[in-house]
């Protein structure tokens, strides 16, 4: 006897899928595509009576109601349920398509969440079309479903949701495959989506529970690299450290990073026979390599095979993993593989549509992809920021399981971190997991420092910059060379490496709140990618004057041809943050913000100061401090939080904005993920900058 349906629409909360890796093919097992969009479960009701209305809600997945953004979509389900004989609830994904219906990424739909003025809805309507895509069915007009099998459920949804070949362009039904998923993998390896949605036809449907019933088949990258070299081995390591391996553009061989892991005893046994062999004296890469162990070189043509997360926006490898040599694949016809760029290519078919599969749009140039953002602000992170509120609000410690597969211990969630603000230990977490996609490429490969603030902003708090403790599985640690680091006294050297989610959270756990790398990078530490100027105001200087100043330095910086970007510090200041271009020395970065400072505070003495001690600045005055842009000095990075009273957000800003006026108090912890979401990453565009020319500057 089927169960009656007493639950209130809103108050259900969808199913969500565990990480636990799924087989590729098993009777009994549904496949379905993994869409990049917002999850919705669909609250459907037929008109009441005779010349009523019907009613139709979209309820995002934490119950918030989003159908006056879509409606486009609230129409055509309404007109549909004109048919119905009774109300339903879908589990469904709201996507953004292109013209031709194809599926995009989340960055497409983004801005629509949180869009009210009718007149910027409709717009959005026209500009970005959007669809809904049914996958599962809860309640069928009194029934409760979800004790029934999903193969049942599927098998009513498609009887209850029919759309016409016009309604189809609003809402669709999930494509799906039955107990084999090799296909549809090898579709979503070659259009670029996101990974697939493995399912048992037997489960039931868990409310706002995480089960191995459904689990996400995250797509890997894999392909063959040459070998160039290697670097040598570290502490008990033996025969080499990491293969540095590249690819062939034209006849230059290109560096694609260094690999270190996948190799067991006699593998490094093996390869470090067969590196030997070849050693020769010159670099066969037409780039710079740099790397932290001594590079040895070697005739390239051993061809290794790589499996990797993606590419850093620097058109290195991320998270890379030995997988073997490759006997037969010629080193000279190894290319950079690319993918299609997803948001374009992706085409997850849907059920209804053309058999023709489209095309997307290939990658344009030869230079590496910038870094791609899953989900601009949050793709793969729903999941995360799911278990921490769920543990908070159980008053619990326990363990996160991570989309790269690592789990992490996360303890006192509820410990207030900002008492004025009243935001705990777990809204630093869910923020972090939240921005990370913007945030981890100014940390990547980076070492960090560490300000831990173990009872709060308002404790006493410390600076860590070596970490010798035991740390969870997939958080970088790396040792700097003893004439490179800093720091000079004997014991463990450990330094922690941005770049990774599990480091970032990991870092929150341990309660060092802001982000904070080095100028440079860990492979090439002596060496600045960016200079910097923080303005930082004194006694008596208001935001107010701080803006005037940042508006000076740009004046001084437009007059020399300097290319810079701002940004809030998340306190009472600003920094400008200037590209430089490779093998800067740090002596270097510091005179260029020296004679920007120098000029600023010499044409406005009343106002900037570079006058170091703090007792002697005159009041009212902004410190224009470039003396941060020295080996092991740090500023907070874009996006990180801070230990300020009001959690402040260290937040890029346009020029424009920086001009008009801005309070920084605005960007938060709690409001800047918004922002960030209709304003997309500013700081793409300083990563990716052509660097200033230091050349020029000097005969100017």
């Amino acid at each position: 006897m089927p169960s009656r349906w007493r639950a209130e629409p809103a108050a259900i909360r969808p199913m969500l899928a565990s990480l636990a890796a799924p087989p590729l093919a098993q009777p009994g097992l549904v496949y379905e595509p993994k869409y990049d969009g917002i999850r919705a479960l669909v609250d459907v009701r037929p008109p009441a009576r005779k010349g009523a209305d019907p009613v139709v809600a979209l309820y995002s997945r934490n119950g918030r109601e989003k159908h006056v953004q879509f409606p486009g979509i609230v129409r055509t389900l309404a007109a549909m349920a004109r048919r119905l004989p009774g109300p339903v609830l879908l589990d469904a994904e709201i996507v953004a398509v292109d013209r031709t219906g194809t599926p995009l990424g989340f960055q497409h739909i983004q801005q629509r969440i949180h869009l009210t003025s009718p007149a910027e809805i409709e717009r959005a309507e026209r500009l970005q079309p959007t669809a809904l895509i049914a996958f599962d069915l809860l309640r069928d007009g009194d029934e409760d479903l979800r004790s029934d099998p999903l193969a049942a459920r599927r098998l009513r949804l498609q009887a209850r949701v029919r759309p016409d070949a016009r309604q189809r362009r609003w809402v669709r039904l999930s494509e799906l495959a039955a107990d084999d998923g090799h296909a549809l993998l090898e579709r979503a390896r070659r259009d670029g989506w996101e990974g697939l949605i493995v399912k048992d036809g037997d489960s039931i449907y868990q409310s706002g529970k995480r089960t191995p019933a459904w689990r996400k088949l995250k797509l890997l990258e894999q392909q063959e690299f040459v070998v160039g070299g290697w670097t040598e081995p570290r502490e008990s390591r033996a025969h080499f450290g990491a293969l540095l391996v590249g690819y062939y553009d034209d006849a230059r061989l290109r560096w694609a990073g260094s690999v270190g892991t996948g190799f067991d005893q006699a593998e490094l046994v093996r390869v470090g026979r067969l590196l030997r062999d070849r050693e020769t004296r010159e670099s066969p890469f037409a780039d710079r390599v740099r790397t932290a162990e001594r590079a040895h070189w070697v005739r390239p043509d051993l061809v290794a095979e790589v499996r990797f997360t993606e590419w850093t926006s620097d058109g290195l490898l991320r998270q890379p993993v030995y997988l073997g040599m490759r006997e037969d694949k010629e080193a000279t016809s190894v290319r950079r593989e690319r993918r299609r760029a997803k948001g374009r290519g992706q085409r997850a078919k849907v059920k209804g549509e053309g058999e023709r599969e489209g095309k997307g749009e290939k990658a344009k140039g030869s230079g590496p992809p910038r870094h791609r953002n899953r989900r601009e602000v949050g793709t793969g992170t729903g999941p995360v920021i799911d278990q921490l509120t769920a543990l908070e609000a159980s008053g619990k410690d326990g363990e996160i399981a991570l989309p790269n597969g690592d789990l992490l211990r996360v303890t006192n969630l509820r410990k207030v971190f900002w008492p004025k603000a009243g935001l705990t230990k777990g809204d630093l977490l869910r923020y972090y997991a939240e921005v990370a996609p913007m945030l981890l490429p100014a940390v990547d490969d980076r070492p960090l420092v560490m300000r831990r603030f173990p009872n709060g902003v308002d404790g006493p708090a410390f600076y860590q910059q070596r970490h010798p403790e035991d740390v969870p599985q997939g958080v970088r640690r790396a040792v700097l060379p003893a004439g490179v680091d800093p720091i000079t006294e004997e014991g463990p050297r450990d330094r922690l490496i941005g770049g990774s989610l599990t480091t970032l959270l990991y870092m929150a756990q341990i309660a060092a709140i802001s982000q904070d790398p080095w100028f440079s990078r860990v492979a090439d530490p002596l060496h600045m990618d960016y200079a910097a100027i923080d303005l930082d105001p004194g006694d008596g200087a208001t935001f107010a004057r701080v803006l005037d100043v940042a508006r000076w330095v740009k004046d001084v910086l437009d007059r020399f041809r300097i290319p810079a970007w701002p940004k809030t510090s998340g306190a009472s200041g600003m920094h400008i943050y200037i590209p430089l271009p490779a093998a800067t020395t740090y002596d270097t970065g510091q005179l260029l913000g020296r004679m920007i400072a120098t000029m600023v505070a010499d044409e406005h003495p009343k106002a900037a100061t570079v006058v170091r001690a703090v007792r002697s600045r005159p009041h009212g005055t902004v410190y224009v401090d470039f003396l941060q842009n020295i080996l092991g000095k740090t500023l907070a990075t874009a996006y990180s939080a801070r230990a300020s009273e009001y959690a402040g957000v260290s937040t890029p800003l346009t020029w424009n904005e920086v001009e008009r006026g801005v309070d920084p108090r605005d960007f938060t912890i709690e409001t800047a993920p918004a922002r960030f979401r209709a304003a997309g990453d500013l700081w793409t565009a300083f990563r990716t900058a052509k660097p200033v020319d230091l050349a020029a500057l000097t005969s100017r």
